[in-house]
């Protein structure tokens, strides 16, 4: 009886498909080996191998700490455990120009296929399988390593939705609708592939330059080791690490509506190199996200529309196609055994690709089923917070939380990081830091508009998807 699971794995993949609220699934990966990984059994096994850190600054400021702000060293996680743990030692080595009490570092966004590729059978540690993704693992997985304060802007990814397994440590994670997406004041600067960045800190608003932020309806909840968060696609997230060492492992799943989104990248893509790369480069704005290789020219990226155009009408036919011979055949579609990879057709990811769900046999919930969604301790919606507990501390989410659950009867319920990480690297202890302007504010009508504020509206998501749309249309005709 104690392996058995709450949930079967088709049950798991239904339940991840369907859900459009946050929800923490409990007691569904106890038995998963990914559990012992700690920071210490990870530098055993890495076994001195240096990996990225970015540092930012503890102090709270109105305006997120961007990527571009801050700053970033090679070290092992030997010498990352010892400052963490303000060891004497840190005195000198990667770490010896950041004092602990001021600074958080964080390991993000490392490919798990990358840093243990010469030690395949981790990936196994991993099982996604038990979600209904067979054949999913670490090879097709991210790691997060990070020091108390360690955190991730508030954003949105523009493809598929994320399950998270907490490993080690805590980890409080602020999340919003889509609907909210206009209160969150989206930019696309710093620009990134698949990440839609929010102007706002959300956890120190500035209020009086942001004043529609207060219409958000904010999801908090403290994940702890051994549970699984599901992000479901467009959802906004702000995550910091409340703990003195976090780990915690995720997985992007591709969805079908990514063929959309992947044009809607390509158009912002284009447009905010094409623009950016007209403006003056001594000007200083460091535009372009560490994770980001290089602007790429406008003849790449009009291929890449073109590319991403061509895929998204592949898929239509395909989808049209198939449910023909299902309807002609009376034939349920199910998941092939060999659960088959592909590369995306446009852009870059790392190696081990995406299971696309109309090959892994995603069922659509239909409405009445929804209300059948099994509430219960091993699985948690995160609830709202209310206005007047916003600026309190979020309440842990614990298996046995039934009185979470009590609160939500009669609610509603209904990254695929598609670019490569790039690894960026400075021998320096400081790094000059990224200010935002001032001006940039809504309110600031005495200054003069840049060409941020031109790219905000331009490239607002609303904007975009209705570009893409009638480019779409156009195409077909």
């Amino acid at each position: 009886g104690g392996d058995v699971k709450p949930f079967t794995p088709e049950k798991a993949k239904e339940l991840v498909m369907a859900l459009q609220q946050p929800a923490v699934f409990c007691n569904m990966a106890g038995d998963w080996p990914a559990l012992h990984w700690n920071v210490e059994y990870l530098s055993a096994v890495l076994d001195g191998k240096t990996i990225q850190f970015r540092l930012g600054l503890k102090t709270v400021d109105l305006v997120p700490q961007f990527e571009t702000r801050c700053n970033y060293v090679k070290a092992t996680l030997k010498e990352f455990l010892a400052w963490s743990c303000g060891q004497p030692s840190c005195q000198s080595g990667p770490f010896s120009c950041y004092e602990h009490s001021k600074y958080w570092a964080y390991a993000d966004y490392k490919y798990i296929a990358r840093i243990f590729e010469d030690k395949p059978e981790i990936f196994q540690d991993i099982r996604w399988s038990d979600f209904g993704f067979p054949g999913r693992s670490g090879k097709e997985s991210t790691l997060w390593i990070g020091s108390e304060g360690a955190n991730t802007p508030c954003h949105l990814d523009s493809y598929g939705c994320n399950l998270v397994l907490q490993v080690q440590g805590r980890k409080r994670w602020h999340l919003f609708p889509p609907g909210d997406t206009s209160f969150l004041y989206p930019t696309r600067i710093p620009y990134e592939e698949s990440s839609v960045f929010s102007k706002v800190n959300v956890v120190n608003p500035d209020l009086k330059c942001f004043p529609e932020f207060r219409n958000t309806t904010a999801h908090v909840v403290t994940l702890s080791p051994g549970q699984v968060l599901l992000v479901p696609r467009h959802w906004w997230h702000y995550v910091e690490s409340i703990d003195p060492v976090t780990v915690s492992v995720n997985s992007w799943i591709e969805l079908d509506a990514d063929h959309e989104a992947r044009v809607e990248e390509a158009i912002t893509r284009t447009l905010v190199c094409a623009i950016k790369s007209a403006e003056d480069p001594s000007d200083g704005d460091l535009w372009l996200n560490p994770t980001e290789a290089e602007a790429t020219s406008h003849e790449i990226n009009l291929q890449y529309l073109n590319k991403a155009v061509s895929a998204y009408f592949k898929f239509q036919k395909a989808s049209v196609s198939a449910q023909a011979c299902s309807s002609s055949t009376g034939a349920k579609q199910k998941a092939g055994t060999s659960c088959k990879r592909r590369r995306r057709e446009v852009g870059c990811e790392p190696e081990g690709c995406r299971l696309l769900p109309h090959e892994l046999g995603f069922s659509t919930f239909k409405a009445e089923e929804l209300q059948k969604i099994p509430l219960g301790p091993d699985l948690i919606p995160v609830l709202p917070q209310s206005q007047e507990t916003r600026s309190m501390s979020a309440v842990a989410v614990e298996s046995d939380s039934r009185d979470l659950l009590q609160e939500n009867k009669g609610g509603h319920f209904g990254k695929l990081h598609c670019t490569g990480k790039q690894l960026v690297t400075s021998d320096d202890c400081e790094m000059p830091t990224h200010q935002m302007h001032s001006d940039s504010s809504p309110n600031a009508s005495h200054a003069a508009l840049s060409t941020n504020d031109l790219l905000d509206c331009l490239v607002n998501p609303h904007v975009i998807n209705l570009v893409a749309r009638l480019l779409l249309e156009r195409t077909r005709v």
